[in-house]
């Protein structure tokens, strides 16, 4: 399927989560740089040399927005909004961000493991109630959270439907979002539309399909890019960043700029 340059994604530049995270806020003249701090799964977490070319989209982020926003990635392998909050890995945002950073909190993948109690959560209800740690906590420390819904897995029925995979957890956001007004970007709503654009065989192109792997739920270069840059675009749509914030969303990038660091020892 032919694409336009909007849709046709590759590979970006990665991020450094914890030396961004550890770096205290620069000014930029008299205005500080704001950040914006991801917290979420395995989709969209960093990924170093012994997984590549497995990406997530949060790699790709820093190159759709501008040079003074970075992006501080504390996404994790297999968290679900619970375990996050119970390894302390929210706290140790809440630790270091300020007023006028941003809290970006994609979770639903792993909060759907009914069969791990660290990470199980109810849609409807202890999926909202971890959810409002993050939003809360960011809100009390002048920072404005954002909701994401989860990103859809590349899944299709036999007649070449993309299907979603996420059951409640995408209606559960979007309510909790509704009533709380937070800025929700429906990641999981665009994704689908551009998996079933993009159609059975093109859409293995995105995903992390290798010689000896078929993974449908994670990213190589080109499908992190493709999801940034819908996170991205929602990002200005729903008017949390400004066109002065956001740079490249119509160009096409080279796959080679995605670089996997070594593993820290």
């Amino acid at each position: 399927m032919s694409l336009t340059r909007r849709q046709v994604t590759t590979a970006a530049l990665a991020a450094a989560p914890l030396a961004l995270a550890a770096t205290p806020a620069a000014a930029a003249g008299s205005r500080r740089v704001r950040t914006v701090y991801i917290a979420g799964d395995s989709t969209a977490a960093q990924k170093y040399a012994d997984a590549a070319p497995e990406t997530g989209w949060g790699m790709a982020l820093p190159f759709f927005l501008s040079r003074d926003l970075p992006v501080a990635n504390h996404a994790v392998n297999g968290r679900s909004s619970k375990s996050f909050v119970d390894e302390g890995r929210l706290d140790a945002i809440l630790g270091v961000i300020r007023p006028g950073d941003f809290l970006l909190i994609q979770f639903g993948h792993n909060d759907s493991k009914a069969e791990d109690p660290t990470r199980y959560t109810e849609p409807w209800t202890t999926y909202q109630d971890h959810l409002r740690l993050y939003v809360d906590g960011a809100r009390a420390r002048g920072a404005r959270p954002v909701l994401a819904t989860s990103v859809e897995r590349r899944r299709f029925d036999a007649e070449g439907n993309a299907v979603p995979t996420h059951g409640d957890y995408p209606a559960a956001m979007r309510a909790l979002a509704q009533e709380e007004g937070v800025a929700l970007l429906d990641i999981q709503a665009l994704s689908i539309a551009l998996w079933q654009r993009l159609g059975v065989e093109e859409t293995k192109k995105y995903f992390n399909w290798t010689a000896t792997e078929q993974d449908n739920t994670h990213f190589n270069p080109p499908g992190a890019i493709a999801v940034a840059r819908l996170v991205a675009g929602e990002l200005l749509h729903r008017r949390v960043l400004t066109p002065r914030d956001v740079r490249r969303l119509d160009d096409e990038i080279p796959e080679s700029w995605i670089t996997w660091p070594e593993p820290s020892a």
